[in-house]
């Protein structure tokens, strides 16, 4: 319960100096009727109002997961943070493939299975992303494409 308290109190304050900030915000005088401040402070005062419910009603005391789960979500998140550094320099398949390979690996140990899913993952994405959305992706590094 104490847990649950605490982010309570975390997610009000942050909400709080959201709403803060989001008043601050300047208008021209071309700005719509509603005005840019409107849609920031809403979600701010959402947010600090979910933040007082769990404060005041919190869940009873959490289960929290085996060590290995936490090594295992660390292990994800930095792969996560080492694949969004990677897009811009190696491209979008390979950060993608190696990234999905890791993390499919993680959700069931079979190497084959993950390389192939990180593969079929990075490629169809790819074709997805650039093609059906046309987003400006770039396959590859430079150095394979001049």
């Amino acid at each position: 319960m104490a847990s649950d308290r605490i982010f309570g109190a975390v997610v009000t304050l942050v909400a709080l100096a959201y709403v803060a900030s989001a008043t601050q915000i300047q208008t021209s005088f071309l700005a719509d009727p509603v005005g840019p401040r409107t849609f920031p402070i809403l979600v701010g005062s959402v947010a600090a109002l979910c933040g007082i419910l769990v404060a005041l009603k919190p869940d009873e005391d959490p289960e929290w997961p085996a060590l290995a789960t936490l090594g295992a979500l660390l292990v994800a998140v930095v792969v996560l943070v080492g694949y969004a550094y990677a897009l811009k320099p190696l491209g979008f398949i390979l950060p993608t493939a190696v990234t999905a390979a890791i993390l499919s690996y993680q959700i069931s140990p079979r190497p084959m299975a993950a390389a192939l899913a990180g593969i079929g993952l990075s490629v169809g994405l790819f074709f997805i992303f650039k093609f059906a959305l046309g987003l400006g992706l770039v396959a590859l590094p430079a150095v394979f494409h001049g």
